[in-house]
């Protein structure tokens, strides 16, 4: 037995507003769900990117509604979103349209390409070809 996907992938941040900007304004996610000052998750296809706020999560929640422990992370964390080579091109534009740098675009040795950039937390993002996993 072994799991047949990722439903859903964290990262972190502490502007929780400049998340959501990005995320759903920059890259077009649908917002499913928020909470003031803890989280925002956003639909990715079939799955879910949580977004928390760290200092919000790392502390246990006494009367929370569902037990669920706490969690968090510092730092730059990594999320690679699938994406084809031509739509990649367009990412491309799309994010350096809107001011975001790109950090590397290359082609993997065992083919596919691959476009990283940051959100506003630092966070490492990547546009890549499915194949670089084949």
């Amino acid at each position: 037995m072994r799991p047949s996907a990722i439903l859903e992938a964290a990262l972190y941040a502490d502007d929780l507003a400049a998340a959501e900007a990005f995320y759903s304004g920059t890259l077009g996610l649908p917002v499913i769900v928020r909470a003031e000052g803890r989280h925002v998750f956003f639909r990715v296809g079939p799955g879910v990117l949580l977004i928390f706020n760290p200092a919000a999560t790392e502390v246990p929640t006494p009367d929370a509604r569902l037990p669920v422990p706490p969690h968090g992370a510092r730092g730059p964390g990594h999320l690679c979103l699938a994406a084809s080579r031509e739509e990649i091109d367009r990412w491309r534009d799309r994010l350096t349209g809107a001011g975001v740098e790109i950090e590397a675009e290359f082609d993997w040795p065992g083919g596919g390409r691959s476009l990283y950039f940051r959100d506003p937390a630092g966070n490492s993002l990547e546009f890549a070809e499915p194949r670089i996993w084949d």
